[in-house]
């Protein structure tokens, strides 16, 4: 079951994807799919058709993981 979560990297801007289920504090990545920031764009430092990115754990300060109902109110309305 997928997971979806608001990773904070150190000086970076929050991203946005999911996880596959329960994080595993003996692996050296977190495997986060679907990355995109808050507002729902792509994230900067990342190609514009990446699915998949792993992240090494020293490069993350903190993982909020969202309530399903949370996740429509996490994206907010995008104005263009």
């Amino acid at each position: 079951m997928r997971l979806s979560a608001i990773v904070q990297l150190l000086e970076e801007d929050p991203i946005m994807g999911e996880l596959d289920g329960p994080l595993d504090p003996a692996a050296h990545f977190v495997t986060i799919y679907n990355p995109r920031r808050r507002d729902g764009r792509t994230v900067p430092f990342l190609d514009s058709n990446i699915e998949t990115v792993l992240i090494a754990w020293h490069r993350i300060s903190v993982i909020q993981l969202l309530p399903q109902a949370e996740v429509e109110k996490a994206i907010g309305f995008v104005r263009e």
